[in-house]
């Protein structure tokens, strides 16, 4: 006799920074969570909310039949899903598993095989809009693969974001997020490198941002102030994710022979401030090595972003 109650409760694995709040959203939206992380501490919230936990990835697949999944990258994606206590060991034959994670392409065509071959539908769907707005429930999720369980689970996906884009075939999701990390992980660092050779330069930092937000600069400089109160600690994005994220996207450049000069030179700043130890501070904290390299350091500064 079908087991009713896994097609009333919904999995989540990887309640991390922009994990948990994503689950709060589909728990606000009335959905029953069954819950696992490496780290039971970031899974004592969502239990207060009413979720319940499991002790793996495989319980919580043997209990709900579509299973959400956000993880730091390819490597952790895998073993949550082909692990011996991964997804597919506790997955029944037409379960749906949904991967909100930054993988590679070719990771998501890997996972996209196994899963098919156990008769579950994989969906990747990554996610950009950062911890804020997967808290107000607005990100933008970069949706593909099956069109028609796409559909099924979009009211899912509606309590997570505001833009909810059906982009094709399995792996087009990753593709388009590749795409945006390393367009703003780079925009990021090339401010930061400004900001310092103006500094060092001799230009009051404060007045620096203040006149450059009147010129051309201005759509440049949003994050100005964040980057110089260096509030480095208690990351809602690592360095370690950053520098993933760039080596993806060039590994995918190199697959289509496509040269990314700056691109690598941005992912061998955040190997530098990776080999400082920075690893899981704030990966704005690559400004920390740029001021090192040098011969300066900012003090922390409150900007008026107005």
């Amino acid at each position: 006799m079908p087991d009713s109650t896994r097609d009333q409760q919904i999995g989540f694995i990887g309640t991390g920074n922009i994990g948990n709040p994503m689950a709060r959203q589909l728990i606000r939206g009335g959905q029953q969570l069954v819950v696992y992380d490496l780290r039971r501490e970031v899974l004592e919230n969502l239990l207060e909310l009413g979720a319940e936990s499991a002790r793996s990835a495989a319980e919580v697949a043997s209990r709900c039949s579509i299973v959400f999944t956000s993880l730091p990258g390819p490597t952790q994606i895998e073993a949550a899903t082909a692990g011996p206590d991964g997804i597919l060991a506790g997955a029944s034959p037409g379960d749906i598993h949904i991967d909100l994670s930054t993988n590679s392409v070719e990771g998501v065509e890997r996972i996209l095989q196994l899963e098919t071959n156990a008769g579950v539908i994989h969906i990747d769907a990554p996610v950009t809009g950062g911890v804020v707005r997967a808290g107000q429930g607005t990100l933008t999720i970069l949706g593909s693969g099956n069109a028609e369980t796409f559909e099924r689970i979009r009211p899912l996906l509606d309590h997570i974001g505001e833009h909810v884009f059906h982009l094709g075939e399995a792996g087009m999701g990753c593709l388009y997020k590749l795409i945006n990390n390393v367009i703003v992980l780079s925009g990021h660092m090339i401010v930061q490198e400004a900001l310092v050779m103006g500094t060092k330069a001799g230009l009051d930092t404060q007045d620096l941002v203040e006149k450059l937000r009147q010129g051309t600069a201005r759509p440049y400089m949003g994050l100005a102030d964040v980057f110089l109160a260096k509030q480095w600690e208690n990351p809602t994005s690592t360095v370690v994710i950053a520098e993933k994220d760039i080596a993806l996207a060039l590994k995918l450049a190199r697959d289509q022979q496509v040269p990314m000069p700056v691109a690598n030179a941005v992912h061998q700043h955040y190997l530098a401030t990776l080999a400082a130890g920075f690893d899981d501070l704030h990966h704005f904290s690559a400004q920390d090595v740029m001021e090192a390299a040098a011969g300066i350091s900012i003090p922390p500064t409150a900007i008026d972003s107005d």
